[in-house]
């Protein structure tokens, strides 16, 4: 499968789909929370809060890393290109989420928008001066990589050992925890990811996922939404999910 073509992404004016740092939803669980109200001006000062429409791509595997990303707003893939052409998913970036931590000269990865994005896009090398000269987001940012080694953790753990529901069950488990900490712990869990998104993630057939979603919904696991799934027995989950 070849990486869509790179989009640059419209800038976003403040009060529309972008806003002022002070008013950021999302600063707070962000990186961005290192800096005292005070300081915020030196991110605007070099900030650019960009627009993705679904489907685009905010940059691609091997490409020149001259940028990093914070998601304010949607949710993006973040894939490899594997040598014979198959995509395997490595995650999903979710509001406040950062895209940039390994300062590497080229990107490591592809980033895809799942639905409409929108992110502050910040110049690397201005950024990485930033850090420098505020020690604070660096511990920030060392917080952030910790998260993000979690995650890497747990993806390992879910393409294991583990049978097709266990996989399934854990992801929504995951993800629910995961828009708990944006403070939206609801049964309900967002999936704006597709179902071939969650198979390529999980290591499974686009068949196998469907199938088993159909399962949960049968035993009245969860409950099928237009935006996602209603978890309806979770203690039930959560034994799956540590088995």
């Amino acid at each position: 499968m070849k990486a869509h073509a790179t989009y640059a992404g419209a800038s976003c004016h403040h009060g529309q789909a972008g806003e002022s740092c002070a008013n950021c939803k999302v600063r707070l669980v962000s990186v961005c929370s290192a800096l005292e109200a005070a300081d915020l001006h030196l991110l605007e000062e070099m900030a650019r809060s960009v627009c993705f429409p679904a489907k685009a791509t905010l940059f691609s595997q091997g490409d020149p890393a001259d940028a990093v990303y914070t998601i304010t707003s949607g949710v993006a893939r973040l894939y490899k290109l594997l040598p014979d052409g198959r995509r395997q998913i490595v995650g999903f970036a979710l509001p406040g989420d950062f895209l940039g931590l390994a300062m590497q000269e080229a990107n490591g990865f592809s980033v895809d928008a799942v639905d409409p994005v929108v992110a502050c896009r910040f110049p690397r090398k201005a950024y990485a001066a930033l850090v420098d000269e505020k020690p604070h987001v660096l511990h920030r940012l060392h917080e952030f990589a910790t998260h993000e080694l979690t995650l890497a953790q747990d993806h390992m753990m879910l393409l294991g050992r583990r049978t097709a529901e266990e996989k399934v069950v854990a992801f929504l488990l995951g993800m629910r925890e995961r828009w708990a900490k944006l403070d939206r712990l609801s049964i309900n869990v967002p999936l704006p990811m597709s179902r071939q998104d969650i198979a390529d993630f999980l290591g499974l057939t686009i068949e196998t996922v469907s199938r088993t979603f159909t399962k949960l919904a049968r035993d009245k696991t969860i409950v099928i939404v237009p935006d996602g799934v209603r978890l309806m027995n979770l203690e039930h989950m959560e034994t799956l999910a540590a088995a």
